[in-house]
């Protein structure tokens, strides 16, 4: 009887340990089966525009375009004039301001500084037709862009310096005749080339994620899921979620990967425990910039040399720009390590006019905030940029310079290569004081790194972030984390616990060798 319970009892233990190993083919994860529901989704247009006779009629601007779209859709523009896409601004809270509007009216960035008084060209990426260098247009629904978002011939293209309007060869009629739902190329044609060229900002939305492979992007992959990005940035009534941090400062309406993934997508539990305080991005976005470079640092300071009165650029090995007389320097990285801050989804800005206190430091564009002890924090990967840009030493205030003109003499100083004029032209457009002195300052601005996740197995080692040396966490000191840091009582206490334990062992077995013993003295068996 004994050999049969033992018999049992061994079974019972190997089915115990089958049913751990193999328990995650049994019952798939709920976030396979949600990302597989959602990839089942018809996504072909609703209606074939082609046979609309509104859109048969020839078109000589886009604005007739827009008139016909909302001949059908007569209510759509209420939407996408609510929307921040159309605003480029939105309401928000900032802790120690209250409620404001922020967005690129009145933020400044290390990039190309500021939109106001170069809007012509800013409003490439605008979703309408017709800005002017002091004014977005945005109070006529009939400059709505509706093909920049909707085209899906992959043939349209904005103009340069044109306002926000299309170039003037496209055909009109073909292009809406064929609209549907977003794709990657209608989102990255602005978002890929934000601050004036290719992964120039982001340094995980790029070029190279038009037609991605799973190994940049493991989502995106054309050769994986191919998710675009609407997939994941659900929308509403023309409102996109999801929110850049340098231009917002709420957590509301964000992406999150717990929407397909939930907060315990792994089979082992201790990974599971590490999502309470570590994004999911932290682990499987070991590094960004995988194909093309990204802009790291760029300093105005040394822009307006020209050669033989004519303005010139030099490139590095890669063929990323170097030197422009109209920028200045810059530095660039690729295949890059991201560095790390504690986010709880809140973020703070400067904004235009915001007096200087601390000159000596970098001042923080936009400051992410959290901490170890903030029960909303979690660890998250950035690409922080950091930049010399104009300052006006006197009022203490960011310089947002004139940038653009058409022609040479209008103060803007990509024509005329002159600081003073260009800065004084800028802050009269801003309405801000400016003392006529100009100095330099660095600055830096955080991008959250939420692309270009790759397979589970190329995610962050362990050791890559608990090891003493070349920690990925050495630049957040606010808590312990074993492997990384010492600290003696916790040492000491580590010792004694494995101390204890192998004495309770040697004891433990001990006393079982003298019970045994003693019963085979007594003559027991």
């Amino acid at each position: 009887m004994r050999k049969i319970f033992s018999i049992l009892g061994f079974g019972l233990v190997i089915y115990m340990i089958a049913l751990n190993i193999f328990s995650d083919r049994i019952h798939e994860p709920s976030w396979r089966i949600s990302i597989r529901e959602k990839l089942k989704k018809d996504k072909a247009p609703a209606a074939d525009h082609s046979r609309f006779s509104q859109l048969q009629q020839p078109f000589t601007s886009p604005q007739q375009v827009t008139e016909a779209c909302l001949s059908c859709h007569n209510q759509t523009h209420l939407e996408v004039m609510h929307s921040n896409h159309w605003n480029w601004e939105r309401e928000e809270y900032i802790e120690g301001r209250g409620i404001v509007y922020i967005g690129k009216k009145n933020i400044l960035n290390n990039f190309c500084i500021g939109v106001r008084g170069n809007e012509e060209s800013c409003a490439k990426c605008h979703i309408g037709y017709g800005s002017t260098n002091d004014n977005l247009n945005i109070e006529e629904a009939r400059n709505i862009d509706c093909l920049v978002c909707h085209d899906n011939t992959d043939t349209y293209t904005k103009a340069n310096e044109q306002g926000g309007n299309p170039q003037n060869t496209l055909d009109l009629n073909l292009i809406a005749q064929h609209i549907g739902r977003p794709g990657r190329a209608n989102c990255g044609v602005c978002h890929f080339y934000g601050g004036g060229g290719n992964n120039v900002k982001h340094g995980d939305l790029e070029m190279a994620m038009f037609e991605p492979s799973k190994e940049t992007d493991i989502h995106m992959g054309t050769d994986g899921l191919n998710l675009v990005c609407v997939d994941c940035h659900l929308t509403e009534k023309h409102t996109i979620s999801g929110k850049m941090y340098s231009l917002s400062s709420m957590n509301r309406n964000r992406v999150t990967c717990e929407q397909c993934h939930s907060e315990t997508p792994h089979v082992d539990e201790i990974l599971n425990e590490h999502t309470l305080k570590v994004s999911c991005q932290a682990c499987h976005i070991p590094e960004y910039a995988k194909v093309n470079s990204t802009k790291t640092h760029w300093d105005w300071s040394t822009a307006g040399r020209l050669k033989d009165g004519k303005p010139f650029h030099e490139e590095d090995s890669l063929g990323n720009h170097a030197y422009m007389s109209i920028k200045g320097s810059f530095k660039w990285g690729r295949n890059l390590e991201p560095e790390y801050v504690w986010f709880n989804g809140t973020a703070s800005h400067y904004l235009s006019g915001d007096v200087i206190a601390d000159t000596s430091q970098p001042v923080i564009l936009n400051t992410l905030n959290g901490s170890y002890q903030d029960q909303e924090s979690k660890i998250i990967p950035v690409k922080i940029h950091r930049a010399v840009q104009p300052f006006d030493p006197v009022n203490q205030i960011l310089i947002q310079p004139k940038l653009y003109a058409e022609a040479v003499g209008d103060s803007a100083f990509w024509k005329d290569f002159d600081w003073q004029t260009a800065s004084r032209a800028g802050m009269h457009d801003m309405q801000l004081p400016y003392s006529g002195e100009i100095s330099f300052i660095k600055t830096e601005m955080y991008w959250p790194v939420n692309h270009m996740v790759s397979a589970a197995g190329n995610t962050v080692a362990c050791a890559d972030c608990h090891q003493r040396d070349n920690s990925r966490m050495a630049g957040l000191n606010d808590f312990y984390m074993p492997g990384r840091d010492y600290s003696e009582p916790i040492e000491l206490g580590g010792k004694l616990l494995l101390i204890s334990t192998l004495l309770g062992v040697i004891g433990h077995g001990s006393l079982r060798i003298i019970m045994t013993m003693n019963r085979k003295k007594r003559g027991e068996k």
